[in-house]
């Protein structure tokens, strides 16, 4: 596993059609979809999974989903999201006959501007 921390920063103009999906390098018809994946970014959910990865370093996601005391396919979901707006990324790692998907965190910090 690569060392890969870095900062990300968005500069949106709220007035501009689809601006997260520009983020995102995706398009959508309805600009409501936009606002509608930021808020499914922006949760307590999702920074308590961020938290964890970075101080408890979960093994699998099965091991973070027993730290979060949640089940493992809302974790599953919310990582999605997470790797999808690049906070996150997997590290396959084989135990025995299995397979496990180690998170990282390839982000350490977001800077988020939104022009109104």
């Amino acid at each position: 596993m690569a060392a890969r921390i870095k900062t990300r920063y968005f500069k949106l103009n709220a007035n501009e059609k689809s601006f997260v999906s520009k983020m995102l390098n995706e398009s959508h018809k309805n600009p409501n979809e936009d606002l509608e994946l930021l808020r499914n970014l922006l949760t307590k959910e999702k920074a308590k999974i961020l938290h964890a990865i970075k101080t408890k370093n979960p093994d699998s996601i099965y091991e973070l989903s027993s730290i979060l005391n949640r089940d493992q396919k809302s974790v599953r979901r919310d990582l999605k999201v997470l790797e999808r707006f690049g906070f996150i990324d997997f590290e396959k790692i084989k135990k025995k006959d299995r397979i496990s998907h180690k998170p990282f965190l390839i982000t350490n910090k977001m800077i988020l501007e939104i022009d109104v």
